[in-house]
């Protein structure tokens, strides 16, 4: 069993920069991972995703550029660097587990999900 909590979601203004934090528990070292995000009265949507050994990251359009993930395995953590963040970034952030070497953008993928971290930005 995987169990994921995130951190690091705020209140910020355009232009800011925040950077997530999933940390996981249980066996993770073998699956890709990924974020994913809510916006109000919106679906939820691939933000971006890496594999296993932390390579061939993959971006939704509207953030690559902006958003770099990355994974450390060692402390079994998965991150979200976020910059110049805009007013359409605010939005619920999930992180996911695929039991898989590589990832996917589809949420139905995705294995365990956590909670979510509220990300707010005020323009």
């Amino acid at each position: 069993q995987v169990q994921l909590v995130e951190s690091g979601g705020g209140l910020v203004q355009a232009g800011a920069s925040l950077r997530l934090s999933c940390a996981a528990s249980g066996r993770t070292f073998s699956y890709a991972m990924g974020w994913f995000r809510r916006a109000p009265g919106k679906e939820r949507e691939f933000v971006a995703a890496i594999n296993w050994l932390g390579g061939s990251p993959t971006y939704a359009a509207s953030v690559k550029g902006r958003f770099t993930i990355s994974r450390d395995n060692a402390k079994n953590t998965l991150y979200l660097q976020m910059n110049s963040l805009k007013a359409e970034d605010t939005a619920v952030y999930y992180c996911a587990v695929k039991r898989d070497y590589y990832s996917g953008s589809r949420v139905d993928e995705y294995d365990y999900w956590g909670q979510g971290t509220q990300v707010t930005v005020s323009s």
